[in-house]
């Protein structure tokens, strides 16, 4: 408990830090973008390659991962049928809203997770893979098809992994894996200085990102703003446990990477391609800092509960 604890400590003062720095403009009006970015950019991809360089297809692709995945198509499921079949919602609106509500933060916060509380960092692979590859492609199609009538852009989704440097470095990872070679220490210690900042630049930005946001005032989106955030701040840990626990049989150390990684708040991703197509842009907004908020109590009551 002490460990998970202090943990979890770690990560809140650093998200803290970079909160005081966008409040008080420490850093100038571009920081966060510019911190986000070289997280996104060098210092993620440099902690994912050596990460996975060193591990085994087996450790990546785990039964907890399978959980998670499973616990992600039930609450995507339960979204579109109450926004879409239900509520009648826009395809685009539901898109945005769907991805609020199961697309998770394995960037910015799944990795100091994983490192801090599950000391694996390896866990969140599989997940940013099945993102950049399956969900976001699948939303950008219907989002594309919303958007004044244009047809999804078949060149652009197929690009998409290749324009991804997370894609890029965990597929280089991979292939070094499976293919058996331990590079020198020599070539890895460039990667592995770069990979120690991904956490507290993630962090910072995290923090960063918080002033400013209103995610509580009443509008037109009310509904489906609490459909979205409850669904992944309660919805999908509880599918995950319920999976992985009673349909896997998962105890120990596989069922709180299950449960942990089915509880990361909504990805900032989701606000950035819904203000790219101009769909649900509030919607997005809201969800990801009212689950950030949310997380920051239910992350530490799973960890307590099942580490």
């Amino acid at each position: 408990m002490r460990a998970i604890l202090a943990g979890f400590a770690a990560i809140w003062s650093v998200t803290l830090v970079g909160y005081l720095i966008s409040r008080y403009e420490l850093l100038g009006p571009d920081a966060t973008t510019v911190l986000a970015r070289l997280a996104f950019l060098i210092a993620t991809p440099a902690l994912l390659f050596t990460t996975l360089s060193t591990t085994t297809p087996a450790q990546v692709f785990t039964p907890a991962f399978g959980a998670y995945l499973l616990s992600t198509i039930v609450v995507a499921t339960c979204y579109l049928a109450i926004a879409g079949w239900w509520w009648r919602r826009p395809a685009g609106e539901v898109a945005i809203g769907t991805l609020g509500a199961s697309y998770v933060n394995a960037a910015n916060l799944g990795i100091p997770v994983a490192a801090y509380v599950l000391n694996d960092v390896s866990v969140v692979a599989p997940i940013l893979l099945f993102q950049v590859l399956v969900a976001a492609p699948t939303a950008f199609a219907v989002l594309d098809l919303t958007a004044g009538g244009r047809r999804p852009s078949a060149r652009r989704l197929l690009s998409l992994p290749a324009r991804n440097p997370i894609m890029i470095a965990s597929g280089a990872g991979l292939a070094v894996a499976v293919a058996g070679w331990h590079p020198p220490a020599e070539i890895l210690r460039p990667f592995e200085l770069l990979g120690a900042a991904a956490v507290p630049l993630a962090l910072l930005a995290l923090g960063m990102s918080l002033p400013g946001s209103r995610p509580l005032a009443a509008g037109a989106q009310s509904a489906e703003r609490v459909t979205a955030v409850a669904l992944k701040v309660v919805g999908q840990p509880v599918a995950a446990y319920l999976i992985a626990r009673h349909g896997m049989d998962l105890t120990g150390p596989a069922l709180l990477a299950a449960v942990v990684t089915a509880a990361l708040p909504t990805a900032q991703n989701v606000f950035i391609f819904a203000t790219q197509y101009r769909r649900g842009e509030r919607l997005a907004r809201d969800a990801v800092v009212l689950s950030t908020i949310a997380t920051a109590g239910t992350l530490l009551l799973i960890s307590a509960w099942l580490g």
